[in-house]
């Protein structure tokens, strides 16, 4: 049976032949067991069959020394065979800053970078977007209602700049797997639980008391709304606004280890966007010049 950040087991001997059975008895009452030969009983001898019963938290390493297999009540789903390296990897920075608040900043900051090259690429169509955004708006007043007209417009311009509309989104979508398995790892180990960062935050798994990481991670989304290209559509970028004070509704009741990986994640992002955004910049004086 498992709990959020507990299970109870029951660890039969190993590769001893047995059945598992479940029968109701009554509503909301359910009787579960197992069956195991003991083999011949001669009279007046005796036979008996033992397993050990484990209550305590899912620790992946005390798992694995109890029954191979078990550590896998820390279920990750179909993301298992990214998770578990992203794990082992927060590890790893726990063991050199001796904190997991700390060791949540530093594997963020190690799987950004990682990626940089594919974000690299995403921030420059992202910037090539922005710098043609005033054409596109012009466009969009030029032809009103014809969407025909606009859309045939719209894909010129893309192709006098070499823009591709689709860019900016394509390196995202091969991070997402990685970021989601890095979210279920934090959701899931127990060693979050109790365990304190800095100031006010006393225990990682628990929400921020005074909503101070949701409100920064809101602020620091609104700074990339702000870099990004603005949707040429009004109702559009009217939502990207509305976007941070959304998120930071939702993450008020997120666990503030959860929080403090994405406010990372955001402020590693704008600085990397900057750069782009700045190396660009200068490459198109410099071509002017």
């Amino acid at each position: 049976m498992i709990q959020h950040y507990f299970v109870s087991a029951w660890v039969p001997t190993d590769k001893e032949q047995r059945e598992y059975f479940a029968n109701r008895i009554d509503n909301n009452l359910y009787a579960i067991g197992a069956l195991q030969p003991l083999g011949d009983i001669a009279p007046k001898a005796t036979a008996s069959a033992q397993s050990r019963l484990l209550i305590g938290p899912q620790d992946q390493r005390m798992l694995e020394t109890v029954a191979q297999g078990l550590d896998l009540t820390v279920d990750y789903g179909w993301l298992t065979p990214v998770a578990k390296p992203i794990f082992w990897l927060l590890e790893m920075c726990h063991r050199v800053v001796g904190n997991w608040g700390w060791a949540i900043v530093l594997l963020t900051i190690i799987i950004k970078t990682m990626f940089f090259p594919l974000q690299a690429a995403s921030y420059r169509s992202m910037a090539r977007m922005k710098a043609v955004t005033p054409r596109m708006m012009q466009l969009r007043e030029r032809y009103g209602s014809d969407r025909v007209k606009l859309n045939q417009a719209m894909m010129e311009l893309y192709q006098q700049e070499k823009i591709n509309p689709l860019g900016g989104c394509l390196p995202i979508v091969v991070q997402i797997p990685v970021f989601i398995a890095l979210y279920w790892v934090l959701l899931a180990s127990v060693e979050m639980r109790n365990a304190p960062w800095i100031g006010w935050i006393h225990d990682l798994a628990l929400p921020d008391p005074y909503y101070i990481l949701p409100l920064i991670m809101a602020a620091t989304m609104f700074i990339q709304v702000k870099l990004n290209p603005t949707p040429p559509d009004p109702v559009q970028a009217k939502v990207m606004m509305f976007m941070p004070l959304i998120f930071s509704v939702m993450f008020f009741f997120f666990p503030a280890g959860l929080v403090l990986y994405w406010l990372v994640n955001n402020c590693y992002s704008i600085t990397q966007q900057w750069y782009i955004t700045k190396m660009m910049a200068n490459a198109a004086e410099k071509k002017k010049g």
